[in-house]
């Protein structure tokens, strides 16, 4: 499961402003699903280190039309907000998945949004808002507690209503989480798998990647060249077991897990 990456925001850390305007957004959802996404994941508030929030209207304004054309054209779509109402106006709107990176810890209301739609919700682990991300980024185990921290969200979903299977979890890579951190939760996915909902995972082009690929001065690489780390990453998430991944190059990861699959089916 391909989940294509659509930012109409002005300040996402990879493709900021690039897709703002309701045109060039609705072409790029085409354009991702045209190369192999399965779901067009569309999101109107940076989660980026750092990112200020904006208020529930703009989200709401940014989001909606875009929502509304690329349902119509039949693409499949999902919303990336915590924000319930939000949510349910994407719904209306069209989409049919709910990707929360605040696993419904930044708004109470976001279960009943979901378990009325029926729909599938991402729960993500999240510890706080960008502006707090650093400080909370304190683990004595981070795989234990990732995975707990999950599972308490799962649990909470459950008794607020949510069908146990729209439930996907989501280890936020990134998320109140050092570099260090995100290599420890992929090198031990399986201990996410476990818990017996599909797993997202994301590291597409995040800032650990570009760390890792440091030139020897240092210098991180630019997130436009972290795609063959993404794509490395994609293919071990999904031996590792996960159900999906979350890529804004659809097309290499694409052809990587065709690769992939086809060396599977000829064991």
């Amino acid at each position: 499961m391909i989940f294509g990456v659509l930012n109409v925001t002005p300040d996402s850390f990879s493709d900021g402003g690039r897709y703002a305007a309701l045109e060039p957004a609705v072409a790029h959802g085409l354009r991702l699903g045209a190369e192999g996404a399965d779901v067009i994941d569309v999101g109107g508030e940076s989660t980026r280190p750092g990112a200020a929030r904006v208020d529930e209207t703009e989200e709401a304004r940014r989001v909606l039309p875009v929502v509304r054309e690329l349902s119509a054209a039949g693409v499949s779509v999902s919303i990336d907000t915590s924000r319930a109402a939000v949510a349910a106006a994407a719904i209306e709107a069209g989409a049919t998945i709910v990707n929360d990176v605040s696993g419904g810890l930044a708004d109470p209301t976001m279960a009943s949004v979901v378990a009325s739609a029926g729909c599938p919700w991402v729960l993500m682990h999240w510890r706080g808002h960008p502006r707090d991300r650093a400080r909370l980024a304190a683990y004595d185990d981070v795989v234990v507690e990732v995975r707990d921290e999950l599972r308490r969200r799962v649990d909470a979903a459950l008794r607020a209503g949510v069908a146990d299977d729209q439930i996907i979890i989501d280890p936020g890579l990134g998320f109140a989480k050092t570099a260090e951190h995100n290599w420890r939760l992929s090198a031990n996915l399986g201990e996410l798998v476990s818990l017996g909902y599909p797993v997202l995972f994301g590291a597409s082009r995040k800032s650990y990647l570009g760390a890792l690929l440091a030139a020897e001065t240092g210098t991180p690489r630019p997130v436009d060249q972290r795609e063959p780390a993404t794509v490395a990453t994609t293919v071990l998430a999904l031996v590792a077991g996960a159900w999906g991944v979350r890529v804004h190059d659809v097309r290499a990861n694409a052809d990587a897990i065709r690769v992939w699959l086809a060396m599977r089916a000829a064991r």
